[in-house]
């Protein structure tokens, strides 16, 4: 009785299960999980809007597949768990495409290529090498494959890997003097930094970042490995915005270049 009482018990959380799985995405509705605090990708205005290029893609990409969008706010190191718990259904806040990411969620194809660089003082004679950053403190994202990058090439040769849950207390921590370099998305350092009275001072200095087992082959949206046919129409819809130039004119407006990927 007792084994027929737990197979009993094990069917109906089975069931259970399915029916939340089926119900908890709207058919008419698509929900985003995003963090914005990363401009120009995703940010707010003062009166609290979501802005930025993740923000018009998504948008673009509902009104395509002809659902509503809906953005749920999360910190980034948190998104993976929170969209494994379906708290929303599609990460969308300029995740980079990484092995240790598709270990445990699926992702679209790369929808764009941003380099990843380092920011320090001008002046400071630091470049992205061990041997001019022993010693020194470099702020990061924390969860984000920049700090995979820096944790696995870096932390281990002398370099302070310091972490932070908000890019911009990153560089708040900068230009204080608390840092002595930063690592980012190109365009994020520009905009996000560079181009502020904050940011003045700074440079992007060396080469971009490059190693594709941590930082990636791009951006794209991250999905429950389960969704395949959310996934196969989220890809199609993409699609159509590349052939039709919506994608590279809102790259251009951000961006004032094509980082879309081909």
């Amino acid at each position: 009785m007792k084994l027929k009482h737990t197979l009993l018990a094990a069917v109906i959380a089975v069931t259970a299960g399915t029916a939340f799985a089926q119900s908890s995405q709207s058919s008419d509705t698509l929900r985003f999980g995003i963090e914005a605090a990363y401009p120009p990708f995703e940010s707010k205005t003062p009166s609290g809007a979501l802005v930025g290029f993740d923000v018009d893609v998504g948008n673009a990409m509902c009104a395509r597949m002809k659902v509503k969008c809906a953005w749920v706010e999360n910190a980034f190191d948190g998104l993976i768990p929170a969209l494994q718990a379906r708290k929303f259904d599609v990460i969308n806040s300029a995740m980079n495409i990484t092995e240790k990411r598709k270990d445990s969620i699926a992702f679209t194809r790369p929808i764009y290529v941003v380099p990843i660089v380092m920011i320090a003082k001008r002046g400071s004679g630091l470049l992205p090498d061990t041997k001019r950053l022993q010693g020194k403190h470099v702020g990061v994202l924390q969860g984000s494959s920049q700090e995979d990058f820096l944790k696995k090439h870096w932390a281990g040769a002398g370099v302070d890997v310091v972490s932070y849950q908000d890019q911009d207390q990153v560089y708040s921590d900068l230009a204080s003097g608390r840092l002595d370099a930063a690592v980012q998305e190109a365009q994020t350092a520009q905009e996000g930094f560079l181009d502020k009275p904050s940011g003045a001072g700074f440079d992007i200095v060396g080469e971009p970042l490059r190693d594709p087992s941590t930082l990636g082959e791009g951006t794209g949206f991250g999905l429950r490995k389960h969704d395949a046919a959310l996934l196969a129409k989220i890809n199609a819809a993409l699609d159509s915005l590349k052939r039709d130039g919506t994608l590279t004119q809102l790259s251009q407006k951000y961006f004032k270049r094509d980082i879309i990927a081909k």
